[in-house]
């Protein structure tokens, strides 16, 4: 299998989608490396960055599902190297 590692950069302007969001995070739990999350209150949103280690089509998929969420934008920005299970380039 081949991965790669990516950052999903996320801006919640809609709180009430938040517990959306959190669930379809949970489902792909496996393959997150880690999560950081900043409550911006003075403007009432929060942002959110994602960093996964996944095939390039999960990482599409979990980015879309939060991306089409309402209030929620997402975006990804992918590392330059696929990696093999073995851990090589």
């Amino acid at each position: 299998m081949e991965t790669r590692v990516a950052v999903i950069g996320i801006i919640v302007e809609n709180l009430d989608s938040a517990e959306q969001m959190n669930r379809v995070l949970h489902e792909y739990s496996q393959y997150i490396v880690g999560r950081m999350g900043i409550p911006y209150r003075k403007k009432g949103i929060s942002i959110i960055s994602i960093a996964v280690d996944a095939p390039q089509d999960v990482i599409s998929a979990l980015s879309g599902k939060i991306g089409r969420m309402e209030g929620i934008t997402a975006k990804t920005a992918y590392s330059n190297y696929i990696y093999r299970e073995d851990g090589h380039e």
